[in-house]
């Protein structure tokens, strides 16, 4: 076992607990801790995603620009046959198409609602 070991990631947002909600809708995930400045989801698995409130000047990135880089991204993987059905679904939840690859990549780039880009992967 690694002396170092991945505890969460956390995401930059005006709203955690709106942010956190997009996220465990799209997985399936359950809030864990829930604050006005921090909030986690976790799913069965246990790896937790969090949140947490940039009070002023919150700029989501400008993907694929770099005026405001990204500086990070999350990848989730999809079923290839299924990969339809799971862009009507982050796209209901307030999620934007932003490149869709298919034929040349095997995944779809999408912004949350705060601008994060994400990617549907798909094998």
């Amino acid at each position: 076992m690694s002396l170092i070991t991945l505890d969460l990631a956390a995401l930059d947002c005006p709203d955690p607990r709106a942010l956190a909600a997009f996220y465990a809708e799209m997985l399936g995930w359950q809030v864990t801790a829930d604050g006005d400045e921090w909030v986690e989801i976790a799913g069965a698995e246990g790896r937790p995603l969090a949140f947490q409130r940039v009070a002023e000047g919150y700029r989501p990135p400008q993907w694929p620009g770099q005026e405001v880089p990204q500086q990070q991204h999350l990848d989730f993987n999809v079923p290839r046959a299924r990969i339809d059905e799971a862009e009507s679904k982050v796209v209901a939840l307030g999620a934007k198409l932003v490149r869709h690859d298919e034929g040349v990549r095997n995944f779809r780039v999408y912004v949350d609602p705060v601008g994060h880009p994400f990617c549907l992967c798909f094998t």
